[in-house]
């Protein structure tokens, strides 16, 4: 085959079409497969906002710290492809969010959110 641009082009596109032909055939042997089960147990944090009413407080997500969180951290940005918003909240101890701050900047669109909102949980009783 010559090399020029158009069998370049041809080379080109016969590639993407055998990488899409084996995407495809990898797929169809994966779809008899069941889902990775979930290891998650009663103690591991929440995956979404409503469960996060347990039986002991929150402790702040920092790696290392066991300090009670004491806020939740908020940035709603644009995902990098564009092709929608990405909410990430955490929840914080006091010193951890003093340090914190938007993360995100380059993905700021209309409906940017940098918020941090106390915990409604706050109430302190083990201190008698």
């Amino acid at each position: 085959m010559a090399d020029n641009k158009k069998s370049r082009n041809k080379q080109a596109r016969d590639e993407e079409n055998r990488q899409r032909a084996w995407e495809v055939k990898q797929a169809r042997e994966r779809m008899d497969e069941t889902e990775p089960r979930d290891d998650r147990n009663e103690t591991d944090e929440p995956r979404y906002e409503g469960e996060e009413h347990s039986e002991s407080p929150p402790t702040c997500h920092r790696r290392g710290c066991d300090e009670p969180a004491k806020f939740v951290v908020l940035e709603r940005y644009q995902e990098e492809t564009g092709h929608g918003a990405v909410e990430s909240a955490a929840r914080l101890c006091q010193r951890h969010t003093a340090e914190e701050s938007p993360a995100n900047l380059d993905g700021v669109y209309a409906d940017y959110v940098f918020r941090v909102d106390p915990l409604t949980e706050t109430n302190d009783t083990s201190t008698a």
